[in-house]
């Protein structure tokens, strides 16, 4: 019988919905996969920011981890807020037992500012996780944090992306969705480079796209694709999830991780 891939997102839990966990599961069900899920960290957060969060004790993270590994397996890994430098030691050496591609979604803060990852779990970042990434897909201040590389414009994006790829992930996505102008990203292996653009969408409900990027790229890893084709297809996705998006509560509302079935239904 027939089975979607399965694919397992290491991550926190966003109570708004919008982002973390809860949206790492709606992308990967969008794009035809079987979600899992590791709970790394609990976060109180709406569409105004982060009121706190808390910590999982290491042996639930390991245990979860296990539990699924072991009975079901997984075709790919999708990392996200970690938050101490005792997790990401955890997770890092639970990457070390599968054998799929593993996709870093680096998270320092929040959409609003709040900070999702202690200072002193960067070095880990850098020395222990990093070098288990497929792919790393660090947003501008993320690349600061890791690396002191400034981008301040697209030309910098090539020097980011070779101080990222000195860490030690196979490939790099740099996201210049802060930068002016149409959304650039790059894509490259040190070898291997791709410009990729998409149209800037007026709308300020952007909650949740760096989670929802990670995970889309996991999902059509999970189905097969090559890297960059995977990368290409989540970039789509997101762009027309940026695009739906929609107002929720007072502050920034989520891109809309069901755009692709709204628009199956409406045509």
């Amino acid at each position: 019988m027939w089975a979607p891939p399965c694919v397992l997102t290491v991550a926190g839990s966003d109570s708004g919905g919008g982002a973390g966990i809860q949206a790492d599961l709606k992308t990967m069900l969008a794009l035809g996969t079987h979600g899992m899920s590791v709970i790394t960290a609990v976060t109180a957060q709406n569409s105004l920011g982060v009121r706190g969060f808390w910590e999982l004790p290491v042996e639930a993270v390991r245990a979860q981890f296990r539990a699924v590994v072991d009975d079901i397996g997984v075709r790919a890994v999708k990392t996200g807020m970690l938050a101490s430098p005792e997790l990401v030691a955890t997770v890092a050496d639970l990457l070390g037992t599968v054998d799929v591609p593993v996709v870093v979604d680096p998270v320092g803060v929040s959409k609003h500012g709040d900070a999702l990852l202690a200072p002193e779990a960067l070095e880990v970042v850098r020395a222990r996780l990093l070098p288990t990434a497929t792919l790393v897909t660090p947003n501008l201040a993320e690349v600061a944090q890791l690396t002191g590389v400034r981008v301040e414009a697209e030309a910098d994006l090539p020097a980011a992306a070779e101080a990222l790829l000195a860490l030690g992930p196979r490939w790099v996505l740099v996201k210049g969705g802060h930068l002016p102008g149409d959304a650039v990203d790059l894509l490259t292996d040190g070898t291997e480079t791709h410009w990729l653009r998409a149209p800037r969408h007026d709308n300020r409900h952007t909650h949740g796209t760096g989670c929802t990027l990670a995970s889309a790229v996991a999902a059509r890893l999970a189905h097969g694709d090559p890297l960059p084709e995977a990368v290409a297809a989540a970039k789509e996705y997101v762009t027309g999830a940026i695009r739906a998006g929609f107002p929720l509560g007072a502050g920034i509302g989520p891109v809309h991780h069901g755009h692709l079935d709204v628009r199956a239904r409406r045509d």
